[in-house]
């Protein structure tokens, strides 16, 4: 089932990324399903920390950036999404290539939003599991 309640597609995404920390990451988005989006983001000397890994924040940059664009996408017009929460669990380090989220919703309530974001390495291992918590703000 289609959740998107305004226009959503990988361009739109992009365009209202530009020149903010997700472009300087170079996050990209990659796949917008039905119920889910899809984003990546190079593990590089812009995402590294100081021991050659990608840092743990950018991990979290990048659930964040997909959890509260699925949220914002998927509620109506008017309406805004905030976050509340974010957790990660990081489970496998990386220091090169991409990592690559998917970003589905858990919870969809009339007042918060709960939605998961599964991080993977290019050999298709888990390297982090986040949740994020969204506010769901009416119109003022």
């Amino acid at each position: 089932m289609r959740i998107w309640q305004k226009p959503v597609s990988v361009e739109i995404l992009t365009h209202i990324s530009k020149n903010t920390a997700v472009e300087q990451l170079g996050i990209e988005f990659t796949e917008v399903g039905d119920d889910y989006l899809v984003g990546r983001v190079p593990v590089d000397h812009r995402t590294h920390q100081p021991f050659g890994l990608l840092h743990g924040g950018v991990s979290v940059v990048l659930a964040e950036t997909l959890g509260s664009c699925g949220a914002g996408f998927a509620i109506p017009e008017g309406y805004n999404a905030v976050g509340l929460d974010i957790n990660a669990n990081h489970l496998k380090g990386v220091k090169t290539g991409w990592v690559t989220a998917i970003a589905r919703p858990v919870h969809m309530g009339r007042t918060t939003h709960v939605w998961q974001i599964d991080m993977r390495n290019e050999a298709g291992e888990m390297t982090c599991v986040s949740r994020i918590t969204m506010a769901i703000l009416a119109p003022r």
